[in-house]
Parts: structure tokens; sequence; C-alpha cells
């Protein structure tokens, strides 16, 4: 509905409520680390990566080298609620297939 003359005529001054001001920051980024132990197989570390964090055959079989020489490895670096799904989904196939298998997150 158009504005009538006795009206005023709406606010066209560029401005709208989402221009308030405010300043968006970037998310936190977390990283996903999987820990070393004596019984988890290195091939299920390896479908990890490649199924989890969709690392390709080589790098992840690297991760996995990392992993098992230094006890701990990277697996990438997410926003915290994919860092937090991840690592569920780890645990839980973890569970499943009887390892002992740890997976962290910690702040990048």
């Amino acid at each position: 509905m158009a504005p009538d003359s006795q009206n005023e005529s709406p606010r066209l001054d560029g401005l709208t409520d989402t221009d308030a001001g405010v300043s968006l920051d970037e998310p936190a980024m977390f990283k996903v680390i999987l820990h070393n132990d004596h019984y988890t197989a290195m091939d299920f570390v390896v479908e990890i990566l490649m199924k989890v964090f969709q690392k390709p055959a080589a790098e992840a079989t690297k991760i996995m080298r990392d992993i098992h020489h230094r006890g701990h490895g990277c697996c990438g670096v997410y926003t915290y609620d994919i860092a937090v799904t991840k690592t569920t989904r780890v645990h839980a196939m973890a569970k499943n297939r009887g390892f002992p298998l740890r997976c962290s997150y910690e702040k990048a």
C-alpha cells in the first residue's frame, strides 16, 4: 500500500534494523584430536579419518602414523558444533567396534 500525501513517507535513508552497528565476530575454531592407545587397530583409525573427517587414504595414513608416534594427532579444525559432532561420532563408532579410541577437541 503506497503512502498517501497526508501520512509520512516510509523511511528511505538506507538504514535497517540490522544496521545497528553490531559487529559479528568469526566463530571460535576447535582442533579435533585423536589420542593413541595400545588397543585400537591402525586400520580402524584410518577408517575413522576417512569416514568422519573425509581425509583421503594417504593423508589418513599420515595422520594415523602421527597419532601412533606422537601420542596424538590433529584431524582438523572446525567450529564448535562440528567439532563436538565429529568427536561424538568417533566415540560412537569406536564403542560400536569395541575399541577404546579417544577423541577430544580444544580451542585452536
